[in-house]
């Protein structure tokens, strides 16, 4: 009767123990899925999210017209370009760096020497920016083309009897226009007997009279 007993107590504790390991297992509850809405032909999903719709007429052309579009009446349309001025004595980038500025031929004026030659030197007295020039005397080149830079750079030319015409022609007006040079004469004795300072447009001429005087 005893063994009985306890073997009842056994079988009711496996029992219990089971029924407790179930409840410890979470439930599984189905996941609802509801159906998506369509979007109408109004352009609206749902009543919350409100889509305007992006096209609300379709355009009409006519294919078969020969100028199905236009943009502007025909007295409206110009040509390219129409109203724009050029000045052929302006060099390119020359009007926006000099300030809108066009620099003619220059006179420097007159000096008188009693010398065989004269020293010609020049300098760019402002920003050094690559000006270059070639230098005439009596419509000869006598310097096919000089770099100004800071310090004086120049030649020596003979003197004719009377009048002698020096011409520096603008070769170019650097990264900023104008061409700028200082330029200073010596005579024989190496005395300086005239300086001067021109502003030149790409292909202007400052020119300088030399007067020889005879002994």
């Amino acid at each position: 009767m005893r063994n009985l007993y306890y073997l009842f107590i056994v079988l009711f504790s496996l029992s219990m123990a089971q029924v407790s390991a179930q409840t410890d297992l979470p439930t599984a509850k189905p996941l609802k899925i509801e159906k998506a809405n369509p979007i109408n032909s109004s352009g609206t999903a749902s009543p919350v999210l409100k889509m305007p719709s992006l096209i609300k007429e379709q355009p009409s052309l006519d294919m078969n017209s020969k100028n199905p579009v236009k943009m502007l009446p025909d007295e409206e349309l110009v040509q390219a370009g129409t109203g724009m001025k050029i000045d052929p004595k302006v060099a390119p980038g020359e009007r926006l760096n000099g300030f809108g500025q066009y620099f003619p031929d220059q006179y420097l004026g007159d000096v008188k020497s009693s010398g065989k030659f004269i020293g010609i030197v020049c300098r760019d007295h402002e920003y050094v920016d690559g000006d270059r020039v070639k230098i005439y005397m009596n419509d000869m080149v006598v310097e096919q083309n000089l770099l100004l830079t800071g310090a004086f750079k120049g030649i020596n030319v003979d003197l004719q009897d009377g009048f002698n015409r020096l011409d520096f022609e603008a070769l170019n007006h650097g990264s900023s226009a104008p061409n700028t040079a200082q330029v200073d004469v010596y005579n024989d004795k190496g005395e300086l007997i005239y300086s001067n300072k021109w502003l030149l447009s790409s292909g202007s001429k400052a020119t300088l009279i030399v007067t020889k005087e005879s002994m």
